[in-house]
């Protein structure tokens, strides 16, 4: 299994992104599909999760209203748009597959990682 995140870059505060996460060697629609990300000096955090259909689509407290999940399973991607950023998204953010179809919030539910991509916001 090879999840290939992209998208990350040098933006400043208010800009936006879009995060792209490829995957390959899995059944793409078998899989719950998450962000997280973690700061300098922080744990890991919960960003997003969107479950196999795009039925089912959590977000962290800190990113709901600014940040969109969502997937194109013919593509076999996942997709995390990010509006009106702040320099507290600044982190390395990495795509994760869960293979348990819940929309779990937690990190250790996701059994497959990618290599991350740094989103750096200045203010």
């Amino acid at each position: 299994v090879q999840l290939q995140a992209s998208g990350g870059g040098l933006v400043q505060a208010g800009d936006s992104l879009r995060l792209s996460c490829a995957a390959s060697r899995l059944t793409f629609t078998s899989y719950t599909m998450g962000w997280f990300r973690r700061a300098p000096g922080k744990e890991r955090e919960f960003v997003s999760t969107i479950t196999w259909n795009s039925g089912i689509t959590y977000y962290a407290d800190s990113v709901k209203g600014r940040f969109t999940i969502s997937r194109d399973n013919a593509k076999n991607t996942v997709y995390l748009q990010m509006n009106s950023l702040k320099p507290e998204d600044t982190a390395v953010y990495y795509c994760a597959a869960d293979l348990s179809r819940l929309a779990s919030m937690k990190a250790e539910t996701y059994y497959h990682w990618g290599q991350g991509t740094q989103v750096t916001v200045s203010s």
